[in-house]
């Protein structure tokens, strides 16, 4: 099931919006202060879900009082509000309890932001991707991010922006092949704490990404 889950860091409206008209998805969520973004432009979720401590008071007013409504015709969205003192990000608790329903495949919009604590913790979220063998990822107006740990192709012309960088996540990420890229590799182990991987480019119409053992964080990027 496709899910999309709209957390509270920065969002372009206009991105998202597009995003969203383009994209076919069979849930959508809202995780806390999320819920603005979708209150601002018209938009209703199947999931609302959160402690609600960063949301504006009109918008949860506003989707509370729907959930409450009955209605023969519309169904309306499902409040899950979560104790503020807890061990996990309303972002968090979201992609477990997608997963938990069903979900294979999930995009989060406005994961990322200026509070670079929630960034990384965002991406961390994407490991459990990894672990339930369910595609995450995180997609703002620059950059698609995703975590990989096996082999990945890339189409020229579905590519999200020109650049390509690759990351070591979590140690030393060994045997890593790059087919059809302007820098290639062979067998490589990208070690922690280098740059080796930033900023690379497709040039055929297809790139491939090989990894034998660790993980990376693979990041399409645009300026």
């Amino acid at each position: 099931m496709k899910t999309v889950i709209i957390s509270g860091g920065s969002i372009e409206d206009t991105f998202a919006l597009n995003w969203l008209q383009k994209n076919s998805y069979e849930m959508l969520i809202a995780a806390d202060s999320g819920l603005d973004f979708l209150y601002r432009n018209g938009l209703k979720p199947d999931i609302i879900a959160g402690d609600f401590d960063s949301l504006e008071e009109e918008a949860y007013a506003y989707f509370a009082k729907e959930a409450e409504e009955t209605s023969a015709y519309a169904k309306q969205p499902e409040v899950l509000r979560l104790n503020p003192i807890k061990d996990d990000t309303d972002t968090e608790f979201v992609v477990r309890e997608a997963i938990r329903r069903g979900a294979d495949y999930i995009t989060i919009l406005g994961g990322t932001g200026t509070r670079l604590d929630h960034v990384l913790g965002n991406i961390h979220l994407l490991g459990i991707g990894l672990s339930a063998n369910v595609y995450i990822e995180l997609v703002d107006a620059h950059n698609r991010i995703r975590m990989i740990d096996r082999e990945v192709t890339l189409r020229k012309e579905e590519q999200f922006g020109e650049f390509v960088s690759l990351l070591p996540f979590a140690g030393d990420v060994k045997g890593v092949t790059l087919e059809g890229f302007k820098y290639p590799l062979t067998e490589h182990t990208i070690e922690t704490f280098c740059s080796l991987g930033i900023s690379n480019e497709i040039i055929d119409n297809e790139a491939a990404v090989r990894v034998k053992e660790g993980i990376l964080l693979m990041i399409e990027a645009r300026d």
